[in-house]
């Protein structure tokens, strides 16, 4: 099958009151076009409420980058028709030819947005009908072996067979800014949990820094500010805050977690937060180890 675009859709951004919608949704396009631009992916970012579409010669290339662009909930690689019943029951049996036989199940998903004459239901049982006389499968709505999903919009009608996820959250950059000291793969991931919440991080590194952190944020699409500073000296705490100030950051986020020693810790964390000008935050506190390691790998930092 070959695809012409893929369908991007967003989670909680639909959420939001109009006016930050719009803002958010304006971010998303800008992540997505950096995020291909970035891999030399050629691209045609559109944007219509509720959807975001990408028009590249590069599908296959493109999922796994926009699958981990923060604000993706899903996407699919489709085909575009216009929206006449006979327009899309042709694609539909040019999808499922190759795909379905007397042996296999599937099922019509169908959805609607806009005036037209017919409904949603009317092109699943018109669809339906057509793909049982052609490839004489069977329709099972509860568990098919394949799925065509008919999503039309207006005048124009999107085909697809899957919906991969993506990553979620908020797009990166439309919530504050957050200082990270670096010290081990934990710090990242305390990190990553913040810019999936839409935050954008400063990232401090030492010269003992021995992370290696550049293919993270290449897989994360991010652009990261890095800034290394000569150890965790005495003055540490003096230095984060002017660095805070410098970059208007709103919090310090820390890869503090209790699990072990935590009486140790927890002063320690009273310790951080009593000399910070700016709030300090623990995205991994009520994790243990094992979490920590799996999420860790989930994202792709290695041990």
């Amino acid at each position: 099958m070959k695809y012409e675009l893929i369908i991007i859709r967003y989670g909680e951004i639909s959420l939001k009151r109009e006016e930050t919608r719009r803002r958010f949704e304006s971010t998303l396009v800008n992540n997505i076009k950096n995020a291909l631009d970035a891999k030399q992916i050629p691209n045609t970012v559109k944007k219509e409420r509720g959807r975001i579409y990408v028009y590249t010669s590069k599908i296959e290339e493109s999922i796994p980058i926009l699958t981990n662009v923060f604000g993706i909930v899903s996407v699919s690689p489709a085909i575009q028709t216009k929206t006449d019943i006979n327009s899309i029951s042709k694609l539909s049996l040019d999808i499922s030819k190759n795909l379905l036989n007397e042996t296999k199940s599937f099922a019509v998903r169908a959805t609607r947005t806009g005036k037209h004459d017919f409904t949603s239901q009317d092109i699943a049982v018109k669809i339906g009908s057509d793909v049982v006389k052609a490839t004489k499968a069977r329709v099972n709505l509860t568990k098919p072996d394949f799925e065509i999903f008919i999503e039309i919009r207006n005048d124009k009608t999107y085909l697809f067979t899957e919906k991969i996820r993506g990553v979620g959250g908020l797009p990166l950059g439309t919530q504050g800014k957050v200082i990270s000291l670096i010290i081990d793969k934990k710090s990242l991931l305390a990190a990553w949990y913040l810019m999936h919440r839409g935050c954008k991080a400063i990232f401090i590194k030492t010269k003992k820094t021995k992370e290696k952190i550049e293919p993270f944020f290449s897989k994360w699409n991010i652009k990261p500010e890095i800034i290394t500073i000569k150890t965790q000296d005495k003055d540490l705490y003096k230095n984060l805050n002017q660095l805070a100030l410098e970059y208007n950051c709103d919090a310090l986020v820390t890869n503090y977690n209790i699990d072990k020693n935590s009486l140790d810790l927890l002063s320690e964390i009273k310790s951080l937060k009593q000399h910070m000008d700016i709030p300090v935050l623990h995205p991994l506190i009520a994790m243990d180890e094992k979490t920590i390691n799996k999420k860790c790998k989930d994202i792709g930092l290695k041990s």
